[in-house]
């Protein structure tokens, strides 16, 4: 018989990107008790990963738990960036509400309306949570409005309507349910989770049910499933059957050799966990997202919908150019191939496949911001490899035409850029579907376009809005193909032979176009070391040093200036580079090349028409 655990609450916390999810959990932490008084405690301590600290963005939905009033809270913090949506629906599935922040002063984004939407869809309760009130610019009752007409956009239900509003700020740890009262601490807010979010229910005398949602992977013990135990109990040793929904079959006996609960930011090992309970299990291998556990009596997998398909794709390779292998520390094929094989242990959205030429892989993606964070990790880590210019993953509709990724785009920008704005994308296939006035003087324009033409558009973008334009992607769907786009591109300056920079050649050279090389840099034969203003390729000759004679000296060097050299980031250079050029990433040096670094060679094959 189906019984309510009252004891649990599951919740996840949703939101778009920067409307401070996480610093909400840190805070719910604190107050909880998790900490000793004395600890001290990182800033955003649930973005464990550099990067996610660095860019201030949560990549890996992550799993904490607090107690309040006896009742243990699990807290699921979701990623907000539309290229991580597989991850927020999945984690959807292990709980039975969610907590949607929405940042007081910016009210509903298009991130808020996409994971608001899967809430709905699942029939969750929703409480919303108004964060950063104490943002001098704050808006809170304006904001309120605005999300209850997107619940109505998204044909909520009478009780989703209902729904509570509590109204925050992070930062200094206080919450209120009413604007009117100020808060003290973050009681508000648990006590509507006790009181909105409903107890999970399963039969705890059922045979057993868990389905797994997230993977997480750690190099001592392997692969660790994480999931909600539906039906039944789960003890160590009992042995199960893995089974899953879209592959039925799949069946094979396991044993449970660990189980873990969660408590504040600890995994803490357990004997046995019953229904409604998130439990971590370890020991077997073979496990992937979407895989049920179930007792070898009663094998009945748990539907859940399929992880969303890549769009985008680049090749992976062993780094081949003349200073190869001089600056990573793993630098063969084979290093990179286990690299590889190893983020698919955690990252359900990648696909690996391996090309007819061993050192090179096809690595498939959600989006340019989901790869390059791949490509910052592994660099980080000391790997030493080449990329190539990311494309589009094209498919075929029923009649065989072809059809491609397409992509919502939401920007916002001050009027005075809208005009640049829409000619750009107008070049880039986009269409337009909306326009309105957002808050402060800001223009919304809303376009359909083409996934490929925005690769590369980010520079464009932040040029032409002087840095103060907002843009915001979702994935929508596949649509016909749109026919060919016209990239206004600026050839490359290639350096001509090997050796060292120095400063004369590279006066000479920047008479030509904007350097990305300074003097005493590395350079060899076929790898770019700028950009021209003309649509072809220049060859240039930064190594190049004067001639001595009687009378002049090598000192009247120093006199020449030399313009300051352009710093590509590693998305820029992604962005940068054309199909026939490749990006070579060391963890010290990001160096773009030629495909073909010979020049003969390279005309031969008449890249450049």
């Amino acid at each position: 018989m189906k019984q309510k655990r009252e004891d649990v609450r599951n919740v996840a916390i949703i939101a778009h990107v920067d409307h401070g999810k996480t610093s909400l959990v840190d805070e719910l932490l604190k107050q909880s008790g998790v900490f000793r008084d004395n600890q001290e405690v990182a800033e955003r301590v649930m973005d464990s990963n550099d990067i996610e600290r660095e860019r201030g963005i949560t990549i890996l939905s992550k799993n904490t738990a607090v107690v309040y009033k006896n009742t243990k809270i699990n807290i699921i913090d979701t990623p907000g960036h539309a290229d991580f949506g597989g991850e927020v629906e999945r984690v959807l599935k292990m709980v039975n509400g969610v907590i949607l922040v929405v940042d007081a002063f910016e009210g509903p984004m298009p991130q808020t309306k996409f994971v608001l939407r899967k809430a709905l869809e699942l029939d969750l309760p929703v409480v919303v949570c108004v964060n950063k009130i104490d943002r001098p610019e704050a808006r809170p009752t304006e904001v309120e409005e605005e999300v209850l007409e997107l619940f109505m956009d998204l044909n909520a239900n009478d009780t989703q309507l209902d729904s509570p509003f509590i109204f925050a700020s992070a930062k200094k740890g206080i919450a209120t349910a009413n604007l009117t009262v100020a808060g003290k601490d973050m009681t508000p807010l648990f006590d509507a989770i006790l009181e909105h979010i409903p107890a999970p229910e399963g039969d705890p005398d059922a045979a057993t049910q868990m389905l797994i949602s997230t993977i997480d992977y750690n190099e001592y013990v392997g692969r660790i499933g994480v999931g909600k135990i539906d039906n039944g109990s789960l003890k160590v040793n009992q042995e199960v059957v893995l089974c899953n929904h879209h592959d039925p079959d799949k069946q094979k006996k396991v044993k449970i050799s660990k189980l873990y609960e969660f408590d504040g930011l600890q995994k803490v090992e357990v004997q046995e966990a019953t229904i409604g309970s998130i439990v971590a299990v370890s020991g077997i291998a073979d496990l992937h997202i979407g895989d049920t556990l179930c007792s070898p009596d009663e094998i009945a997998p748990i539907p859940f919908q399929k992880i969303s398909e890549p769009t985008i794709a680049m090749h992976f390779m062993v780094n081949d150019s003349p200073l190869a292998g001089q600056e990573g520390k793993y630098v063969t094929s084979r290093h990179l191939r286990d690299r590889l094989f190893r983020e698919l242990n955690t990252d359900v959205s990648l696909r690996v496949e391996e090309t007819e030429n061993t050192d090179s892989f096809k690595v498939s993606g959600r989006g340019e911001l989901h790869l390059s964070v791949l490509i910052e990790n592994m660099r980080r880590e000391g790997y030493e490899f080449a990329v190539s210019k990311a494309e589009v993953i094209y498919k075929q509709d029923e009649n065989g035409k072809k059809t491609e990724p397409m992509e919502l785009v939401y920007i916002d920008v001050p009027e005075e850029y809208s005009g640049i704005v829409i000619e750009k994308l107008s070049q880039r296939k986009a269409e337009l579907i909306n326009m309105g006035l957002a808050n402060d003087g800001y223009t919304r324009i809303e376009f359909r376009m083409p996934s490929r033409g925005l690769i590369g558009y980010r520079g464009d973008f932040m040029t032409d809005t002087k840095g103060n334009g907002i843009m915001n992607t979702q994935f929508d769907g596949y649509g016909p193909y749109k026919g060919d786009i016209q990239y206004r591109k600026l050839g490359s300056l290639i350096a001509f032979e090997a050796g060292e920079a120095v400063t004369y050649g590279l006066f000479n050279a920047q008479e030509r176009g904007t350097l990305f090389i300074g003097p005493g840099e590395k350079v060899y034969g076929g790898m770019v070391v700028g950009e021209t203003g003309r649509s072809e390729d220049i060859e240039v000759n930064v190594c190049k040093t004067k001639h001595l004679t009687n009378t002049r000296t090598s000192s009247s060097d120093e006199a020449l200036r030399l313009v300051p050299k352009k710093i590509m980031s590693l998305e820029q250079a992604l962005d940068f580079i054309e199909t026939d050029e490749l990006l070579e990433i060391t963890p010290e040096n990001l160096r773009i090349r030629k495909k073909i670094l010979d020049p003969t060679l390279r005309k031969r094959a008449g890249f450049k028409h």
